[in-house]
């Protein structure tokens, strides 16, 4: 008899658990993270306070504009691929759940895919050529972004 109520009680209490979970919030704050990851001129109406514009030269050596886009990988690097690959399964959840979403969300989805495809076709800049990486620092520098001149 006591097995059969010990595992009652665990389901009872995962029940409970699963049950209390918020996600509106976990969504917005998923959005929100991609906000802390831009890189290149913010917005006036960027949400994550803290953060201020960087890497505004980025692209210069090569003659070409490659401001914006995403960092990754919580260091100062675009890869081009992973955005791309991230930014189509955003897109692609907005397209199947957008109409789930609460319109304020969805309209911050849809900033974060069009500041990802701004930033991707910049990289396409150049007929025959496609910039996927952008960096002049190694996966070691994991210091504040902001103010960074590269």
């Amino acid at each position: 008899m006591t097995p059969f109520f010990l595992l009652l009680l665990l389901v009872s209490v995962s029940l409970t658990l699963a049950s209390s979970h918020d996600y509106h919030e976990a969504l917005s704050k998923s959005i929100l993270f991609f906000e802390g990851q831009r890189s290149g001129k913010l917005p006036s109406d960027q949400r994550a306070g803290w953060r201020r514009d960087s890497a505004l030269s980025d692209g210069s050596e090569a003659g070409v504009d490659l401001t914006g886009g995403y960092y990754d990988a919580g260091d100062n690097v675009k890869f081009g691929f992973p955005m791309a690959f991230t930014t189509t399964m955003l897109s692609w959840s907005v397209i199947e759940f957008g109409e789930l979403m609460p319109a304020d969300e969805l309209r911050n989805a849809a900033v974060a895919i069009r500041w990802a495809t701004d930033y991707l076709l910049k990289t396409m800049a150049h007929p025959g050529l496609v910039f996927v990486q952008v960096t002049t620092h190694s996966h070691s520098f994991t210091g504040i972004r902001s103010g960074k001149p590269y």
